[in-house]
């Protein structure tokens, strides 16, 4: 986080999330992480974050299946790319880094699409979760626990990795 970013702290059945702004839009979504320092909450709260907490309770409590969130997302022109094939990933449902490879007209760009979908800015709110390993749940920032949870919420059972 930068000097100039407003930050936020929400709680959430995953542990606490720090949501990042520049004022005007959603920038971060920090998952909860031990290594993570804890970064104090701004003294002034923009909107977008109240309303970004907001949504991510209702996400919780089963009440959103979709965010209505202006963000802003540093990266690549592919990362993005791969974060907007993300957005399209329908509520409930997983996907391999194969499909979404294909998706993105990469059939053997997994893990290409792999490392852009892990450096997503915003998890949760672009739904990374959603997307699995061919052989298991795969990886993900917040632990393969956190994952399950993100997925159980949306009523899509992860089978247990071998």
């Amino acid at each position: 986080m930068t000097p100039d970013t407003y930050t936020m702290t929400v709680p959430s059945p995953i542990g606490a999330l720090v949501l990042g702004s520049d004022g005007e839009a959603l920038t971060s979504l920090l998952l909860p992480s031990p290594e993570r320092a804890t970064l104090r909450d701004s003294r002034d709260v923009p909107p977008v974050l109240v309303d970004a907490g907001a949504q991510l309770a209702e996400y919780f409590a089963g009440e959103r299946k979709a965010f209505e969130l202006r963000t802003k997302l540093a990266g690549t022109a592919f990362q993005r790319a791969v974060w907007a094939e993300l957005a399209r990933i329908p509520y409930g449902t997983a996907i391999t880094y194969g499909e979404l490879a294909r998706r993105m007209g990469r059939p053997t760009g997994y893990r290409a699409v792999g490392q852009a979908n892990g450096r997503n800015p915003v998890p949760i709110v672009v739904p990374c979760h959603r997307v699995v390993a061919s052989d298991g749940i795969g990886g993900y920032g917040g632990g393969i626990d956190a994952k399950r949870v993100l997925l159980g919420v949306e009523g899509w059972a992860a089978p247990r990795s071998r």
